[in-house]
């Protein structure tokens, strides 16, 4: 994976896909009037078009791969600082932070920094996955909460758990 300075904070732009949205149509807009000698000029469009959706595509895709970089990180050292893992995978700060607020909000890392050493305290990584335990609780035919755990059959719509 090749990183460029501050990827991560520079994200997916819609901007860029409306872009390439005019690109394309006014390519197969000059594909469209074959008979004018003008048909490269509609390959060239197009191109950019296509480049600039699957430059997208691959910002989507490298956006992930720096959360598990982070994530590893912070799991192999976990009283890094944002200094530390900036310097050991040469990702910048600023999307290490921003990387770092992601992960928070969607609940798979936990804790506080130090206020005056700048090392994560009380840390904890969540899995993505949730237990087999929890997943049971709701039934899966109508999604109704069933809190005797022993239960075999839902007591709102009867499907079997």
């Amino acid at each position: 994976m090749k990183y460029e300075k501050n990827q991560y904070s520079e994200r997916f732009s819609i901007c860029a896909l409306i872009i390439a949205g005019a690109f394309l149509y006014w390519g197969i807009n000059e594909f469209i009037h074959w008979g004018d000698g003008s048909e490269w000029w509609g390959f060239i469009l197009t191109g950019i078009g296509i480049a600039i959706i699957i430059s997208q595509i691959f910002t989507i895709a490298n956006r992930s791969k720096l959360r598990n970089v982070v994530l590893s990180e912070f799991q192999e050292n976990p009283e890094a600082t944002i200094d530390d893992i900036s310097k050991s995978t040469g990702i910048s700060a600023k999307d290490i932070q921003a990387i770092i607020l992601d992960l928070k909000a969607s609940g798979q890392l936990r804790g506080k920094f130090n206020k005056i050493t700048g090392q994560i305290t009380h840390f904890s990584i969540l899995e993505k996955e949730s237990p087999p335990e929890q997943q049971a609780k709701y039934c899966s035919n109508c999604g109704t909460l069933t809190k005797n755990e022993v239960a075999k059959f839902c007591s709102y719509c009867g499907a079997e758990m």
